[in-house]
C-alpha cells in the first residue's frame, strides 16, 4: 500500500481546495487576515498606541502606523528578550530568530510567536507537501524520511526558558513529536552549532537511512551531499538514498547551484521545489515546476504591503496592498504578522509575474545592489548574467559577491566581481564578455552607463581561491544554518575583506 497516496487524500489535497481560491478571493483573504491580526493585538502595548481597537479598514490602519525597520522595533525586541509580554503580540514569544544584521548590529532578533509558528512556519511547509503531491500523485514521498539540514540555537540572555538561534532550529526544536518519526537526522544532531563535526554526524547518521526528500539552503546542502558521496564513494546521491525524490530549497538563489546539482543527483525524475521561508515569515512556495515564480501565500498570519523599489528611502513612498501592485515591477516587501511585526520592511524585493494567483519572484535585497553611478544593478540581473555567461562557458559557480570600484589610478570606475568556480570557464575574458552584455539586456541603467565605457568600464573578474566565501563566513562565525554571502554591495566593505582572505590558503 502507498502510505503517501493515503495520507495525501485525507490530509493534504483537501487543502488545495482551500488554495484555489487564490485566484477569485485574494482580496478578501487579506483583509480577513489583516482584521484577525488587528483583533488579537488591540489589548498590547503597540495596539493600544496606534488604537487598534478604532482600526476598521485598510485605509485606517495604512494612515495610522508609520512603516518600520528593524531600527524601530529593535527597543521592543530587547525588552521582549529581558522577559517583558504583551508588547508587540498578545501571547508569551519566547523564541527569537536570529537573521543577519543591520548596519549598527551584527544580528537581528526577530520574535517567533506560538501563532506564528502554526499558521505561518509549519503552515507553509505542510502546504510545501501538499502542492508537491498535487503535482506528483505517484510519489512515495512518505516511504522514507525527510532530511532537513538546519541552523543551531542558544538560550537567549542566558535562560533556557528562552532561545534564540537560526530559524530552521526554533522549527526544529518545536515539531511535533510525531514529525520527528519522519525526518532525520536526530534532534540532537540536527541542532549541533559546530559546522563540519556537525556534517560528519548527519552524514553518519544518514547514509544508511531511507531518505526521499531534503530541505535546505542549497548552497549548505551541496556541501552536506559532496561530504556524503566523499565518504560513500558513490558518484550520485540516488546510489546512497534511491528514492530520493524531492529537494525544498530557499534562502539563497537556486540558479547558481543547479547544475552542480545535477551532477551530484543525476536521476531525470529529481524534483525541485523552490520556497521562501524567511525569519520572518513563510511567504511562497513554487507550485509549477515549468514555473520559476512562487505562489504568494496569502491566509496565513501574514498581511502584506508593497513599496515601489524606486520610493524606498522616500520620506513618503507609495504603499500599495496585494490588489494595487503592477506585474513586472521591483517592490520592496512590508510585511504585519502573527509574531507581531507591524508593517514592518524585511529588507527584500519581489516582482510579481501573475496576479490570478498571485506569483512572484524573489528580485533581491533593498540593500543588496549596486547603484554607485547609477547603475541600480539588483541581484536578479547578476543572477540572469551568471546563468548566462556558465552557459556559454561551461562554468559553474560556488559563490560570488562584486561591489563597485569607485576610481583607479586611472581615474575609471567599474564593478568588480569575485567569483568562486567549481568548474572555471574555458575562457575568462569571454564569460565576462558575456556576464557584462547580459547586464545591459536586462538593465538599461546598466546599458547606459556603460555606453562607449564612459561612466563604467568594463567589469573586471577575480578568481576565488578554493574555499574563499567558506572561509570568509567562519571568520564571521556564520559558517551553516542561513547564512549567506552578500552577493552585491554598494560599498567595499565586504569585498575588501574577502580580497585579503583570497591570499590566504
Amino acid at each position: 500500500m502507498n502510505i503517501t497516496k493515503l495520507l495525501n487524500k485525507v490530509y493534504f489535497a483537501p487543502r488545495l481546495k482551500e488554495i484555489e481560491l487564490y485566484t477569485e478571493h485574494a482580496g478578501e483573504l487579506q483583509a480577513g487576515v489583516l482584521k484577525r491580526l488587528v483583533r488579537m493585538a488591540a489589548n498590547t502595548e503597540w495596539g493600544k498606541k496606534y488604537d487598534y481597537a478604532s482600526i476598521r479598514t485598510y485605509e485606517d490602519f495604512k494612515k495610522r502606523l508609520p512603516i518600520q525597520t528593524y531600527e524601530e522595533i529593535k527597543p521592543y525586541v530587547a525588552r521582549l528578550r529581558a522577559g517583558e509580554q504583551n508588547l508587540l503580540w498578545p501571547s508569551e514569544i519566547r523564541w527569537f530568530a536570529k537573521s543577519s544584521g543591520t548596519t549598527n548590529d551584527k544580528s537581528k532578533f526577530l520574535p517567533v510567536s506560538k501563532e506564528s509558528l502554526q499558521d505561518t512556519h509549519y503552515q507553509g511547509g505542510k502546504d510545501a507537501v501538499a502542492i508537491y503531491l498535487g503535482i506528483n500523485p505517484e510519489s512515495r514521498f512518505f516511504s522514507g524520511k525527510g532530511l532537513i539540514l538546519g541552523g543551531s540555537h542558544s538560550p537567549n540572555l542566558n535562560s533556557n526558558h528562552s532561545l534564540v538561534g537560526d530559524l530552521s532550529a526554533i522549527l526544529i526544536q518545536n515539531v511535533h513529536p510525531l514529525v520527528n518519526y519522519i525526518r532525520v537526522p536526530s534532534k540532537e544532531i540536527a541542532l549541533m552549532s559546530e559546522f563540519e563535526p556537525k556534517m560528519e554526524a548527519i552524514a553518519n547518521s544518514t547514509i544508511h537511512a531511507n531518505v526521499t526528500n531534503l530541505s535546505g539552503v542549497p548552497s549548505w546542502m551541496l556541501v552536506l551531499v559532496k561530504h556524503i558521496l566523499e565518504k560513500t564513494g558513490k558518484q550520485s546521491l540516488e546510489e546512497v538514498w534511491p528514492n530520493l525524490e524531492v529537494f525544498f530549497h530557499g534562502g539563497v538563489a537556486f540558479t547558481p547551484y543547479r547544475e552542480q546539482y545535477r551532477q551530484v543527483i543525476k536521476s531525470s525524475k529529481m524534483h525541485y521545489v523552490e520556497t521562501y521561508n524567511a525569519s520572518e515569515g513563510y511567504f511562497g512556495t513554487q507550485n509549477d515546476p515549468n514555473d520559476p515564480a512562487m505562489l504568494l501565500m496569502i491566509d496565513y498570519g501574514v498581511f502584506y504591503e508593497f513599496i515601489p523599489l524606486e520610493d524606498v528611502g522616500k520620506e513618503n513612498p507609495r504603499i500599495c496592498c496585494l490588489e494595487e501592485v503592477e506585474l513586472n515591477k521591483n517592490y520592496a516587501m512590508v510585511i504585519s504578522t502573527s509574531a507581531g511585526l507591524w508593517r514592518y520592511m524585511i529588507g527584500d524585493t519581489v516582482k510579481f509575474t501573475n496576479n490570478r494567483p498571485y506569483k512572484f519572484v524573489i528580485t533581491g535585497r533593498t540593500k543588496h545592489f549596486i547603484n554607485a553611478f547609477g547603475e541600480e544593478l539588483i541581484v536578479d540581473n547578476a543572477e540572469k548574467g551568471l546563468s548566462k555567461a556558465c552557459a556559454a562557458t561551461g562554468a559553474q559557480i560556488v559563490d560570488y559577491s562584486a561591489a563597485p570600484v569607485f576610481m583607479d589610478e586611472h581615474a575609471k570606475c567599474r564593478h568588480q566581481w569575485l567569483i568562486e568556480f567549481a568548474k572555471i570557464p574555458d575562457d575568462l575574458d569571454k564569460f565576462a564578455k558575456i556576464l557584462d552584455d547580459t547586464l545591459k539586456e536586462v538593465n538599461s541603467d546598466y546599458e547606459a552607463k556603460r555606453q562607449n565605457d564612459l561612466a563604467l568600464q568594463p567589469l573586471e573578474i577575480i578568481v576565488a581561491r578554493r574555499n574563499l566565501f567558506h572561509d570568509w563566513l567562519d571568520s564571521k562565525g556564520k559558517l551553516g544554518g542561513q547564512h549567506k554571502i552578500p552577493r552585491l554591495s554598494n560599498t567595499r566593505e565586504y569585498m575588501e575583506e574577502m580580497l585579503k582572505l583570497n591570499f590566504k590558503e
